[in-house]
């Protein structure tokens, strides 16, 4: 199987695993640039979209933005580091840097960023990072005096989860329409989800291979609380967290955020590389059918009870690897791309959009623009602009051509 492919600070690893790890080139990451780069030569001319240079940072991993601030975005560095780029100018003092209490490198770091949807007010925001000691954890930080600095003295932990294998991590994590706080995790790591007898996917009592939904804020003395609408709540045996379960390593899901929707792109093992998607709602305590599945392949002669079958697969036949999972686009500046889904893979490098429906997908193509090197992860801002994000260093937003 491949597994997602992620650096520490100086080097790049390409790993993938069957019935053993191999190991592939290794690449220098460039340190973070002081000022915005241009963007380089594009075509894309049919979709009339552009690859917009945001600039260079130092093993980027996502992009994001809190609610309603239009003059920033936030670039999360793998190695613990979170940067401010501020009217289009990358600040030298980071947000947030916690690379003194994460381990990067293959597959762990700082690998997800959220912000409360009532942040102008709270300055609460969410991080899931690998700790020194190899677990997953959500942590709570606050805003400091400066909108341009949070506070690192302000830590709370909200959970934490052991991997056994140090990879297949997850780490996205993302607010939803409700309010709630959606954490999507990995199955544990090695080939075939192979901790317990079927799993930590299909493992209702495994926080593993999932996405969660809890409330993350501190109440009563406990560090987060579960909604009783959440499917498995008061379920014995199975933990109240879990909302959506069968699941690899989903690498970057999202909400369409005019519609409510969920895709969530699973990276695969030695065959397939899958987008699922649901309906606002109608994801609720659905099974996406790992390790029984792959993809609609058969992986195990496993029951996978009511498993939704992805709406795109991908081979790796044709050259996919990893998934890099993206938005549904509503930004008002690329109408071009208005209602389509755009996704990519990390070995392609190659940005596709599709028009997804409940069961299927159309449209499925190229966007014909420039192969992104290293492609980690998409992102969006609070306005709705999409950006591309590559290991190796650059940043671009999609932009009107």
């Amino acid at each position: 199987m491949r597994r997602l492919p992620l650096v520490l600070l100086a080097a790049v690893v390409l790993t993938a695993c069957g019935s053993g790890p191999g190991a592939g080139a290794t690449v220098s990451a460039p340190a973070t640039s002081a000022t915005p780069a241009s963007a380089p030569p594009a075509s894309g001319a049919a979709s009339g979209v552009r690859l917009q240079r945001v600039g260079r940072f130092q093993a980027p991993l996502y992009v994001t933005a809190p609610p309603g601030d239009r003059r920033r975005i936030m670039v999360v560095e793998q190695g613990g580091r979170i940067v401010v780029v501020r009217g289009g100018r990358i600040l030298r003092t980071p947000f947030l840097d916690l690379s003194g209490i994460v381990t990067a490198g293959g597959e762990q770091g700082l690998l997800g960023l959220a912000f409360a949807p009532d942040y102008a007010r709270s300055g609460r925001l969410y991080v899931y990072f690998t700790r020194r000691d190899g677990r997953q954890e959500v942590a709570e930080y606050r805003r400091g005096a400066s909108a341009d600095v949070a506070r690192p003295g302000s830590r709370r932990t909200v959970l934490v989860m052991a991997d056994p294998a140090s990879n297949h991590n997850g780490g996205d994590l993302k607010f939803g329409p409700d309010g709630l706080l959606y954490i999507g995790t990995g199955d544990g790591g090695g080939a075939n989800d192979q901790f317990g007898r079927r799993g930590n996917a299909q493992n209702r009592g495994s926080l593993l291979g999932k996405i969660l939904r809890i409330d993350p804020v501190a109440r009563g003395g406990r560090a987060y609380t579960v909604p009783s609408s959440n499917p498995f709540a008061g379920r014995a045996g199975m933990r109240a967290e879990i909302y959506a379960w069968g699941l690899r390593n989903p690498w970057r899901w999202s909400f369409d955020r005019q519609t409510g929707d969920v895709t969530i792109a699973d990276v695969g093992q030695s065959a397939i590389e899958e987008v699922n998607f649901a309906r606002r709602g109608d994801w609720k305590g659905a099974n996406f059918g790992w390790r029984p599945l792959e993809g609609t392949r058969r992986n195990f002669d496993e029951p996978a009870p009511g498993a939704v079958p992805p709406v795109i697969e991908q081979s790796h036949d044709d050259g996919w690897c990893s998934i890099t999972g993206g938005y549904v686009v509503r930004d008002p500046g690329l109408r071009a791309l208005d209602g389509r889904y755009v996704y990519g893979d990390f070995c392609k490098g190659q940005i596709r959009a599709a028009t997804l429906a409940p069961g299927r997908a159309s449209g499925d193509r190229s966007l014909g623009l420039p192969t992104v090197a290293q492609l980690s992860s998409f992102g969006e801002d609070a306005q709705g602009r999409v950006y591309v994000v590559s290991l190796a260093g650059p940043v671009y937003r999609l932009a009107a051509r």
